[in-house]
């Protein structure tokens, strides 16, 4: 079985955010990358077949040269080739497009990529990668079991799951649930060692016009000052909740 993991070059969570250019450009400065955590547990669910039933895992990122590092980080994980397409993720579009002629050049079984990445929250490139391929798609991925061609999924949905059955070939957005946090594997210093020797190829973009266009970027507001209300004046807290945060 080859698996294709997508992998998103993504702003670590902690990283202060700065834009640039009157607010239109995202300012990568001092700025730490990682991987996007959706794409993370699908990577680690691959090891897993990988390890069990002996799938062959490349790992897949559309971007420039900074985006090596956390693709080496992939195969230090233990993915066994890692492809970079040479182009600027520009919208959702753009990047399922170069996601889906590297799928059809490979002719991967399985593709997994992350419901969203936590920058853009798009949440579109899963879906559109299975139907610019005609693949079949499962969102919202938590669990994931495969036996020859046949595939058990579940996805979360309102108030509950869902259990699917379909056939490879298949792409899934994959979230948490997909593998425990406690599974999620940190590289060690042999797999980083060994990651130097495994193949990294760049290949260069398929034509994509990009479908939207990002116009300005704007930071959530700061909070407020907290105010301290005394535990024996209710009359203070009710006044301040139904005439200044308008709650009741």
């Amino acid at each position: 079985m080859k698996i294709l993991v997508c992998i998103s070059h993504v702003p670590d969570t902690t990283s202060k955010i700065n834009f640039t250019d009157n607010d239109t450009k995202f300012d990568a400065n001092g700025v730490q990358f990682v991987i996007n955590p959706n794409d993370e547990f699908g990577l680690t669910r691959a090891m897993w077949f990988k390890e069990k039933q002996g799938a062959n895992v490349t790992v897949v990122n559309v971007g420039g040269a900074e985006t090596e590092p956390t693709l080496r980080k992939a195969l230090a994980i233990g993915a066994d080739a890692a492809i970079r397409v040479n182009t600027a993720a520009t919208d959702g579009f753009s990047v399922a497009k170069q996601l889906a002629n590297v799928v059809k050049e490979g002719g991967y079984d399985l593709v997994i990529a992350g419901r969203e990445s936590i920058d853009y929250n798009g949440g579109m490139v899963p879906g559109m990668i299975a139907g610019l391929v005609d693949s079949n798609f499962v969102n919202n991925c938590i669990g994931l079991e495969i036996e020859g061609t046949t595939v058990k999924a579940v996805r979360e949905i309102d108030g509950g799951k869902e259990t699917l059955t379909t056939e490879l070939p298949l792409v899934i957005g994959g979230q948490k649930g997909l593998v425990e946090e406690s599974d999620l594997k940190i590289p060690n210093m042999r797999g980083i060692m060994m990651a130097r020797q495994k193949p990294l190829t760049v290949v260069e973009p398929v034509e994509a016009i990009a479908e939207t266009n990002a116009t300005k970027f704007e930071k959530p507001a700061p909070k407020g000052a907290v105010k301290l209300v005394s535990a024996d004046n209710l009359d203070e807290l009710v006044n301040l909740l139904h005439n200044e945060a308008k709650v009741i």
